[in-house]
Protein backbone atom coordinates (compact mmCIF):
# COMPACT_ATOMS: atom_id res chain seq x y z
CA UNK A 1 0.00 0.00 0.00
CA UNK A 2 2.72 2.76 0.57
CA UNK A 3 2.92 2.60 -3.27
CA UNK A 4 -0.84 3.31 -3.64
CA UNK A 5 0.21 6.32 -1.43
CA UNK A 6 2.47 7.57 -2.79
CA UNK A 7 0.45 7.93 -5.96
CA UNK A 8 -1.24 11.02 -4.14
CA UNK A 9 0.53 13.69 -2.92
CA UNK A 10 -0.26 15.43 0.31
CA UNK A 11 -1.74 12.28 1.77
CA UNK A 12 -0.28 11.20 5.12
CA UNK A 13 -1.20 7.39 6.28
CA UNK A 14 -0.31 6.08 9.78
CA UNK A 15 -2.16 2.85 10.02
CA UNK A 16 -1.74 2.32 13.80
CA UNK A 17 -2.18 5.34 14.95
CA UNK A 18 -5.08 4.14 18.02
CA UNK A 19 -4.10 0.95 19.55
CA UNK A 20 -7.02 -1.34 19.92
CA UNK A 21 -7.54 -0.51 23.83
CA UNK A 22 -7.96 3.05 22.55
CA UNK A 23 -10.74 2.70 19.97
CA UNK A 24 -12.25 0.29 21.85
CA UNK A 25 -12.49 3.19 24.62
CA UNK A 26 -13.13 5.93 22.29
CA UNK A 27 -15.69 3.62 20.05
CA UNK A 28 -17.57 3.39 23.35
CA UNK A 29 -17.94 7.28 24.25
CA UNK A 30 -19.36 7.79 21.08
CA UNK A 31 -21.45 5.04 21.29
CA UNK A 32 -23.13 6.75 24.80
CA UNK A 33 -23.55 9.97 22.72
CA UNK A 34 -26.82 11.13 20.77
CA UNK A 35 -26.40 10.13 16.86
CA UNK A 36 -28.48 12.09 14.15
CA UNK A 37 -30.46 9.90 11.82
CA UNK A 38 -31.37 13.14 9.35
CA UNK A 39 -28.83 11.27 6.70
CA UNK A 40 -28.68 7.73 5.27
CA UNK A 41 -26.08 7.14 8.11
CA UNK A 42 -26.07 8.04 11.44
CA UNK A 43 -23.51 11.13 12.15
CA UNK A 44 -22.71 13.04 15.50
CA UNK A 45 -21.49 16.76 14.96
CA UNK A 46 -19.08 18.92 17.78
CA UNK A 47 -17.83 21.88 17.88
CA UNK A 48 -19.84 23.39 14.48
CA UNK A 49 -22.64 21.23 13.00
CA UNK A 50 -22.34 20.79 9.21
CA UNK A 51 -24.80 21.87 7.21
CA UNK A 52 -25.07 19.24 4.19
CA UNK A 53 -27.94 21.30 2.28
CA UNK A 54 -26.15 24.21 2.28
CA UNK A 55 -22.93 22.75 2.12
CA UNK A 56 -21.71 25.66 4.69
CA UNK A 57 -20.32 26.02 8.23
CA UNK A 58 -21.29 29.66 9.76
CA UNK A 59 -21.06 31.33 13.17
CA UNK A 60 -24.34 30.19 13.70
CA UNK A 61 -23.76 26.46 13.80
CA UNK A 62 -21.51 26.54 16.87
CA UNK A 63 -22.02 24.34 19.21
CA UNK A 64 -19.78 24.85 21.52
CA UNK A 65 -15.87 23.43 22.16
CA UNK A 66 -14.83 20.17 21.45
CA UNK A 67 -16.42 17.23 24.29
CA UNK A 68 -13.89 16.62 26.83
CA UNK A 69 -13.61 12.88 25.82
CA UNK A 70 -12.77 14.05 22.31
CA UNK A 71 -10.42 16.83 23.08
CA UNK A 72 -7.30 14.90 24.01
CA UNK A 73 -7.48 13.26 20.44
CA UNK A 74 -7.78 17.02 19.02
CA UNK A 75 -4.53 18.24 21.13
CA UNK A 76 -2.47 14.69 20.31
CA UNK A 77 -3.15 15.15 16.48
CA UNK A 78 -2.16 18.42 16.80
CA UNK A 79 1.12 17.64 19.22
CA UNK A 80 1.86 14.81 17.13
CA UNK A 81 2.32 17.05 13.93
CA UNK A 82 -0.97 16.13 11.70
CA UNK A 83 -2.48 19.26 12.11
CA UNK A 84 -1.09 22.99 12.69
CA UNK A 85 -3.75 24.53 14.64
CA UNK A 86 -6.03 22.41 17.07
CA UNK A 87 -8.96 21.55 15.13
CA UNK A 88 -12.42 22.65 16.55
CA UNK A 89 -14.61 20.81 14.39
CA UNK A 90 -15.35 17.02 14.19
CA UNK A 91 -18.14 14.76 12.03
CA UNK A 92 -18.42 11.55 13.47
CA UNK A 93 -20.06 8.91 11.35
CA UNK A 94 -21.23 5.47 10.57
CA UNK A 95 -21.45 2.84 8.28
CA UNK A 96 -22.97 -0.06 8.66
CA UNK A 97 -21.90 -2.72 6.15
CA UNK A 98 -23.25 -1.50 2.68
CA UNK A 99 -23.56 1.91 3.13
CA UNK A 100 -20.82 4.69 1.81
CA UNK A 101 -20.66 8.34 0.87
CA UNK A 102 -20.36 9.62 -2.88
CA UNK A 103 -16.54 11.03 -3.91
CA UNK A 104 -16.14 14.54 -2.70
CA UNK A 105 -13.57 17.29 -1.61
CA UNK A 106 -14.72 18.36 1.65
CA UNK A 107 -16.09 21.66 1.73
CA UNK A 108 -13.45 24.55 0.66
CA UNK A 109 -14.63 27.67 1.93
CA UNK A 110 -15.91 25.93 4.97
CA UNK A 111 -12.51 24.21 6.51
CA UNK A 112 -9.11 24.54 6.41
CA UNK A 113 -6.12 22.92 4.37
CA UNK A 114 -6.12 19.50 6.73
CA UNK A 115 -8.18 17.02 7.14
CA UNK A 116 -7.77 14.22 9.52
CA UNK A 117 -10.17 10.96 9.65
CA UNK A 118 -9.71 8.31 11.96
CA UNK A 119 -11.15 4.73 11.45
CA UNK A 120 -12.78 2.28 13.83
CA UNK A 121 -14.77 -0.80 14.02
CA UNK A 122 -14.44 -2.61 10.67
CA UNK A 123 -11.76 -1.70 7.64
CA UNK A 124 -12.77 -0.50 4.37
CA UNK A 125 -11.41 1.04 1.40
CA UNK A 126 -11.80 4.49 0.42
CA UNK A 127 -11.41 5.44 -3.35
CA UNK A 128 -9.24 8.63 -3.97
CA UNK A 129 -10.12 9.90 -7.32
CA UNK A 130 -7.58 13.06 -9.01
CA UNK A 131 -10.33 15.13 -10.14
CA UNK A 132 -8.25 16.14 -13.31
CA UNK A 133 -7.60 12.56 -14.81
CA UNK A 134 -10.34 10.85 -13.03
CA UNK A 135 -7.57 8.60 -12.03
CA UNK A 136 -8.51 6.34 -9.03
CA UNK A 137 -6.47 4.99 -5.97
CA UNK A 138 -8.27 2.63 -3.57
CA UNK A 139 -6.52 3.06 0.22
CA UNK A 140 -7.67 0.33 2.62
CA UNK A 141 -8.35 1.96 6.01
CA UNK A 142 -7.85 -0.35 8.83
CA UNK A 143 -9.32 0.05 12.27
CA UNK A 144 -7.22 2.78 14.14
CA UNK A 145 -5.69 3.68 11.39
CA UNK A 146 -5.25 7.56 10.44
CA UNK A 147 -6.09 9.76 7.26
CA UNK A 148 -4.64 13.06 6.67
CA UNK A 149 -5.43 14.95 3.62
CA UNK A 150 -3.49 18.21 3.02
CA UNK A 151 -2.09 20.11 -0.16
CA UNK A 152 -3.12 18.14 -3.47
CA UNK A 153 -4.91 15.37 -1.48
CA UNK A 154 -7.19 17.81 0.25
CA UNK A 155 -7.91 20.21 -2.71
CA UNK A 156 -7.09 18.16 -6.55
CA UNK A 157 -8.51 14.90 -5.39
CA UNK A 158 -12.20 13.61 -4.29
CA UNK A 159 -12.56 10.91 -1.83
CA UNK A 160 -15.25 8.24 -1.81
CA UNK A 161 -16.63 4.91 0.23
CA UNK A 162 -18.29 3.04 -2.19
CA UNK A 163 -21.99 1.54 -1.02
CA UNK A 164 -20.90 -2.06 -0.66
CA UNK A 165 -20.42 -4.64 2.26
CA UNK A 166 -17.18 -5.88 0.83
CA UNK A 167 -13.99 -4.24 -0.87
CA UNK A 168 -11.97 -6.76 -3.37
CA UNK A 169 -8.31 -5.32 -2.74
CA UNK A 170 -5.34 -6.91 -4.88
CA UNK A 171 -7.53 -10.02 -5.19
CA UNK A 172 -8.21 -10.34 -1.73
CA UNK A 173 -12.35 -9.89 -0.54
CA UNK A 174 -12.46 -7.54 2.57
CA UNK A 175 -15.71 -8.02 4.65
CA UNK A 176 -17.48 -5.20 6.16
CA UNK A 177 -18.92 -4.91 9.31
CA UNK A 178 -19.65 -1.72 11.33
CA UNK A 179 -17.12 1.30 10.70
CA UNK A 180 -17.40 4.78 12.54
CA UNK A 181 -14.58 7.10 11.42
CA UNK A 182 -13.87 10.51 13.35
CA UNK A 183 -12.85 13.23 11.17
CA UNK A 184 -11.32 16.62 12.62
CA UNK A 185 -11.50 20.04 10.61
CA UNK A 186 -10.33 23.48 11.36
CA UNK A 187 -13.59 25.84 10.58
CA UNK A 188 -12.86 28.71 8.53
CA UNK A 189 -15.78 31.23 9.43
CA UNK A 190 -17.15 33.61 6.53
CA UNK A 191 -17.22 37.19 7.34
Amino acid sequence: MPSAIAEIPGLTYSPDYLNSDEQAQLLTLIDQQTWLTDLKRRVQHYGYRYDYKTRKVDENFYLGPLPEWLTPLAKRLHTDGYIADAPDQAIINEYEAGQGIARHVDCIPCFGDTIISLSLGSACVMVYTEIATQHEVPILLTPGSLVVMQGKSRYDWMHAIPARKSDVLHGQVIKRGRRVSVTFRKVILQH
